[in-house]
């Protein structure tokens, strides 16, 4: 049995207070990632498994660049998701290259939602594409679905998709300025439903840093879960990046995270923090595979001049708080 299979039956014989007092309080407590060899350097990946149980990961830089695996621990670079860029990203980014792509599957077609921004402005998009295998160079673009301009008081990067029980598409987004936002999607375009076009605010921080960015909502148990990444990224060594958690009883919110203190208010449950040669980890996704939840992020390798690579770890739900390890 692994090592971390083994820990996972170990935690889940616990009872819920001594999982309680497991709950990460300092650095030291944070799970390395686990183990991954090959391609390995990625930031902001989405990680989705085929039916054929092979892994696709999509991440940015380029024209979204890939990697697979047969296996969850040897990665193997790949080629872009787009054979070619499409040409409305000029608009947002001079580069240009896309962001923090988030991969779902629905109804036979893999949907890609991604972001093209130039760095440090909040004159973004977010982008959809569809394809009927997933992999690399077999992507049709869709064009824009929700934009922000200088003028506008959020940013419309860092998408994720999620699909709730009864049916209904939201997209989750954002990142400083306002924080993250929500609005209604229609599954039939995956583009902004237009007989619903509120935005709501799910998290904020409306004094000191206005850093939060990098979405990402799942129901387990009852309860509506919004991670996000808060603090700096991209800054290798330098980086402070870490990943919180709230919870709700609706998809709009209000998230709280464990005391009680609204998402829109600073508050968030510490899920992972730099510890050790692991710097700032964020950028996450969470995956729901055979043995579990994922939690797949980048960090920046203190053991390697800061280089982002990527980290994966299994969570724990058992205290009602996703726990990583």
């Amino acid at each position: 049995m692994s090592r971390i299979l083994r820990k996972r039956t170990a935690l889940l014989a616990l009872p819920t207070a001594a999982l309680l007092a497991l709950m990460p309080t300092t650095a030291s407590a944070y799970p390395d990632p686990g183990r991954v060899t090959g391609s390995v350097v990625t930031h902001d990946p989405s990680m989705i498994r085929t039916p054929s149980g092979q892994y696709l990961l999509y991440a940015t830089g380029g024209g979204i660049s890939g990697k697979t695996s047969t296996d969850r621990v040897a990665f193997a670079a790949g080629a872009d998701a787009f054979s070619s860029r499409p040409g409305w990203w000029r608009t947002y980014s001079s580069v240009p290259e896309a962001w923090a792509p988030d991969i779902s599957y629905h109804g036979g077609t893999y949907l890609m939602y991604y972001s093209v921004s130039k760095f440090g402005s909040n004159t973004s998009a977010i982008g959809l594409a569809g394809s009927t295998t997933g992999r690399p160079g077999s992507w049709t673009d869709y064009g824009t679905v929700y934009t922000s301009s200088s003028s506008s008081d959020y940013n419309a990067i860092d998408p994720n998709l999620f699909v709730d029980d009864d049916g209904t598409w939201w997209l989750s987004f954002g990142s400083w300025w306002t924080g993250i936002k929500m609005i209604q999607i229609n599954p039939s375009t995956g583009k902004q439903l237009s007989s619903h076009t509120t935005r709501y605010s799910l998290a904020s921080r409306p004094t000191g840093t206005k850093a939060v960015e990098a979405p990402f909502v799942v129901k387990r148990n009852g309860y509506y879960y919004l991670f996000a990444s808060y603090d700096t990224c991209c800054a290798g060594t330098g980086s402070t990046y870490k990943v919180k958690v709230g919870r709700a009883t609706g998809v709009t919110g209000p998230y709280r995270d464990r005391n009680g203190v609204a998402m829109t208010n600073n508050g968030g449950t510490p899920v992972l923090e730099s510890h050790g040669s692991v710097i700032g980890p964020g950028g996450q996704s969470i995956m729901n595979d055979v043995d579990g939840d994922l939690i797949v992020y980048h960090y920046y390798d203190g053991n390697d001049n800061g280089t982002p690579k990527l980290g994966i770890n299994l969570l724990d739900w058992s205290s009602g708080w996703p726990v990583a390890y």
